[in-house]
């Protein structure tokens, strides 16, 4: 059976293809994405103006032109914070389902941290134990943990990469001072939150997925030790705390247009990459975190897995 996610994020419409079947691991055939950055399109009210709809609806029509050419059997679509927090939101979700041709499911900031925890538990595995995550978002940070296959404690905090940059990293480059502002924001934000995933257990792994994330650990971070040589998606990447925050105030001093020379860092996220690395590091401070392993596996794999097991399930009732 092949299968289409249509993740509808903040920074970019992005369809995943893959061949899937009940207790396999989905095969990826087909990966496009259109880079929107809807959080620039808002207006002073918070609704999307009408030329991000206008941009969206045509991500969305290709995307679904390109999961027909793939010869989808179901097409999944799906819409995270910058969707559900606008305030033409309804309006707007009318417009995409109008261009899919089906409904669009919305997906709450827990729904999200719980589908991506499902992805990283089977990425890694029930030798893992207890896995906490983090996931950056370009709207939201969602975080999850537990040791089964759904988490028991999961959070979304609006600190995703996108919001961050908006309201407190606007110049090019940013500042020291306005870097220090959103710490401390980041900070307040974490404190709450992190007390109550205290009351769990130490993880015995720390887990980020995002492709901020990903784009960090290739800029400062380094590979498990016997993980295999390369950059594909088998060679298991570890992200320091340390070498995170020493890189920081680096990057905040170089240009947007430099970020981009530098390794990992892809022209779509070199306006984000500052805010992403701040919160991240505030994220794993606030939890005593000191390094974490990445996950190639995310939300639209979550999304996939579950449908698996929903349409299992159905056929065992």
């Amino acid at each position: 059976m092949r299968l289409g996610v249509l993740d509808i994020g903040s920074n970019t419409v992005h369809l995943l293809a893959a061949d899937v079947h009940p207790g396999g691991r989905p095969l990826a055939t087909t990966s496009d994405r259109t880079v929107l950055r809807l959080m620039r399109f808002l207006t002073p009210s918070g609704a999307i103006s009408e030329e991000g709809v206008q941009a969206l609806v045509a991500a969305v029509v290709r995307a679904r032109a390109i999961a027909a050419q793939e010869k989808v059997d179901a097409l999944l679509a799906t819409a995270t914070s910058a969707v559900r927090e606008a305030a033409n939101g309804a309006d707007v979700i009318a417009r995409v389902e109008a261009a899919l041709g089906q409904p669009l499911q919305v997906l709450d900031g827990e729904t999200e941290a719980r589908l991506t925890f499902l992805a990283a538990r089977r990425w890694f595995g029930w030798s893992a134990g207890q896995i906490l995550l983090f996931d950056i978002g370009g709207g939201s940070f969602e975080m999850a943990a537990g040791s089964e296959e759904l988490p028991d404690i999961a959070a979304s905090v609006p600190l995703g990469a996108g919001r961050s940059t908006l309201m407190f990293l606007p110049d090019d480059p940013p500042g020291e001072e306005a870097v220090e502002r959103l710490r401390a924001h980041a900070a307040d934000v974490f404190a709450p939150v992190a007390a109550r995933f205290s009351a769990l257990p130490r993880p015995d792994h720390v887990v980020g997925s995002s492709k901020a994330i990903r784009s960090l650990a290739r800029l400062v971070g380094h590979p498990a030790p016997g993980s295999p040589n390369g950059s594909g998606a088998d060679v298991a990447m570890l992200l320091p705390r340390a070498s995170l925050g020493s890189w920081i105030p680096r990057l905040a001093r170089l240009p947007a247009s430099a970020r981009q020379e530098l390794p990992g860092i892809t022209p779509d996220r070199t306006f984000q990459i500052v805010a992403a690395a701040v919160v991240l590091h505030t994220a794993m401070t606030a939890m005593a975190v000191d390094e974490l392993e990445v996950s190639p596996w995310a939300l639209r794999e979550g999304v996939l897995l579950r449908y698996i097991e929903d349409r299992a399930h159905d056929r065992d009732a």
